[in-house]
């Protein structure tokens, strides 16, 4: 049996305008359980899907998408594509990623025949046993008894309970393809991340009425109460900020081992790839959750980073030799701000100098930081850019405009704090509040675009004022860039990525220079997400 894997991270409405140099782990994973199972596969993103002829569906028996909330306007499409290329009445859709945690929307608008809900493998593991390795949905009895999906049940549209999440030792038997990087296109310019902590430590609750009426009783059990406890609400609020789902489907950190994580990177190195992004929602929790074993990992404050593992984690990476030699980058994504001391950056900064961090801040406002559940404050947001900068690692910030209980004292405590980093950091990034399934938000209705509205375009205006000032700063400098892709406004010119993450760089003349890694000097600032640049001679 073959199957086929269509990425449409990002996609929206079957094009990804951004973040087109990232790779998640996401569909590497869902192949990674397919090859375990003996099955062929292969990943397709889906701009590539929808813009190739049908004929080509004809080579796979089963169809996987992985997509998010937004991206259900593409996911329509391509399974609509797949639906009408197809000879048999019913070729398996499933569907998972975040967007399948609105099962009955996704399952309703894409006739798709199961959704998975949360962590996937062990999900399906039990798909495949049970008739989906041979092409064929499962019998309705066979899938009342897996937990962790929804599907038609008849007319009906059937959600089973949740899967318990994995064990860290079940999570660590699982492994992501390697083989399968190489059917993404550019994926030797591309930030291709390895999974090192799945879940969130933080299992603060809002303290937002919700629109249904519920509301924080002060109990005291997210801040006050044993780790386990920390689990339970009385009044059922999804545990973390009001925002993220990632509490609720995919449960407290747990860390992959060591070894596993310095094999995956080894073996994608070996493949072609020169940028690695250690990703987690919190890098700085990789191995915390050691620390209160047998309890879980839900408190986002205490104890402090397993620096000792970290550590450990670093060396081992730092010993590859072609990421000790400089010709592959290693980053860390995200860190909360209220567990990045100065130990912690010394640490990334020994292993990892110059690598990128990102911090997430997401309101200026302390109030409504609380308000919303998050587990650091804008002063630890600040002290964290500034440890950053001390240590030569260079801070990204991350903010959401929208969010229920904006108000104009938010945004201009918001402008306040991004005025106060921008010396520190390198980006701000400001994304919409969207609502998801499974979070405490989950039920807000999406705020309109800023343009719509006053206080969310003053803080957006802000930040692009600011990340346009501080592209300024690289005019006249060298990077090192890999050419992608043609600039699709000129043709001439190329899409280069810098080696060392930083803005989208306009190559002049380089549209017939793909997959060429060039020296180049920024010429002039684009916009507050592009720079344009000329090749300069070694």
């Amino acid at each position: 049996m073959n199957a086929i894997i269509v990425d449409a991270l990002g996609a929206e409405k079957g094009y990804r305008k951004f973040s087109r140099d990232v790779i998640g782990a996401g569909p590497r994973s869902i192949a990674g359980v397919l090859e375990r199972s003996g099955l062929s596969c292969k990943i397709v993103l889906a701009e590539h899907f929808l813009t190739r002829k049908t004929d080509f569906v004809n080579n796979f028996d089963i169809m996987f998408v992985s997509g998010m909330s937004m991206d259900l306007p593409c996911i329509i499409k391509v399974i609509s594509k797949w639906r009408k290329a197809k000879t048999t009445d019913s070729p398996p859709v499933i569907v998972g990623g975040p967007v399948a945690s609105d099962p009955y929307t996704l399952i309703s608008k894409t006739k798709c025949s199961i959704a998975v809900i949360g962590e996937g493998e062990e999900t399906l593991m039990e798909l495949l046993k049970n008739g989906l390795a041979d092409g064929i949905i499962p019998e309705p009895h066979a899938l009342k008894s897996i937990r962790g999906i929804a599907w038609f049940n008849g007319d009906n549209i059937r959600v089973n309970p949740l899967r318990p999440i994995l064990p860290k030792e079940k999570l660590n038997a699982f492994f992501p393809s390697v083989e399968r990087i190489r059917d993404y296109p550019t994926f030797w310019a591309c930030r291709v991340y390895v999974e090192c902590v799945r879940g969130c430590s933080n299992f603060y609750r809002t303290k937002i009425t919700l629109p249904d009426g519920r509301k924080c009783t002060n109990c005291g059990n997210c801040f006050s109460g044993s780790l386990s406890q920390r689990h339970f609400c009385p009044q059922n609020i999804p545990p973390g900020c009001g925002y993220c789902s990632v509490p609720s489907l995919f449960g407290p950190s747990r860390s992959r081992g060591c070894k596993t994580i310095v094999k995956e990177i080894k073996s994608l190195i070996n493949m072609g790839v020169k940028r690695i992004v250690l990703g987690a929602s919190d890098f700085l929790d990789y191995q915390r959750d050691e620390l209160v074993y047998p309890d879980p990992l839900t408190d986002p404050r205490y104890p402090p980073p397993n620096y000792e593992a970290i550590e450990y984690l670093l060396s081992e990476i730092i010993k590859i030799p072609e990421v000790a030699s400089g010709e592959v980058y290693v980053s860390v994504e995200n860190v909360k701000p209220n567990l990045f001391d100065e130990k912690a950056a010394e640490i990334i900064s020994k292993y990892l100098p110059d690598t990128t961090i990102h911090i997430g801040c997401e309101t200026g406002s302390e109030l409504h930081c609380k308000l919303i559940g998050r587990p650091s404050t804008p002063g630890e947001v600040l002290n964290a850019v500034k440890i950053a900068k001390k240590y030569g690692l260079r801070p990204y910030v991350y903010l959401i405009h929208g969010l229920p209980g904006q108000s104009e004292e938010t945004v201009n405590a918001t402008i306040d704090i991004v005025r106060k980093v921008k010396k520190y950091v390198e980006k701000i990034t400001i994304y919409r509040f969207r609502p998801l399934p499974f979070s405490a938000f989950g039920d807000f209705p999406t705020p309109p675009p800023a343009i719509k509205d006053p206080l969310s375009r003053k803080v957006v205006n802000e930040v692009e004022k600011i990340n346009k000032e501080v592209k300024f700063r690289l005019i006249g400098k060298v990077l090192s860039v890999i050419v992608a892709e043609p600039f699709r406004a000129r043709r001439n010119d190329g899409i280069g990525y810098v080696i060392s993450e930083g803005p989208v760089v306009v190559v002049k003349n380089a549209g017939n220079k793909i997959g060429r890694k060039l020296k180049v000097r920024v010429t002039r600032v684009i916009s507050d997400r592009l720079v344009e640049a000329e090749e300069v001679s070694e």
